[in-house]
């Protein structure tokens, strides 16, 4: 369970959105929203940004960067975010049957299990089931 913070700065202590740059727009919102199960209609999707619908309060954007020639992409070899997975290993099948990438199998600590996945981009997703 997660514990009030109260902030004393003008920045709240809250994470808003989290921004995944990709070099193409559309088929990184067909794989989010396939790794997500939702439907999503790629050909309303216009560039730069589009906005992946996510439940909680964090945001989910997806830029390609169209309006900004200098920006140099380069994404880490380590997670940048996770996605709640309450079955692990349902989830594992499930990505595995969509012939998603996983770079990192299930590993388990106690109660706490994850793998990750990595995006069209070598961008790095967990899944985790907490």
């Amino acid at each position: 369970m997660s514990e009030k913070v109260t902030s004393i700065s003008a920045i709240q202590s809250h994470i808003n959105n989290v921004f995944v740059h990709v070099t193409d727009l559309k088929k990184s919102v067909a794989w989010y929203a396939d790794l997500l199960g939702i439907t999503i209609d790629v050909s309303e999707v216009q560039s730069p940004v589009h906005n992946i619908p996510v439940t909680g309060q964090t945001g989910l954007s997806l830029d390609d960067h169209t309006f900004d020639p200098s920006f140099h992409r380069s994404p880490g070899s380590g997670p940048m975010f996770n996605v709640f997975a309450a079955d692990i290993d349902e989830a594992y099948k499930e990505l595995q049957g969509k012939n998603m990438k996983v770079i990192r199998e299930i590993e388990w600590h106690g109660e706490v299990a994850w793998f990750n996945v990595e995006d069209p981009d070598g961008n790095v997703v967990m899944i985790c089931n907490c």
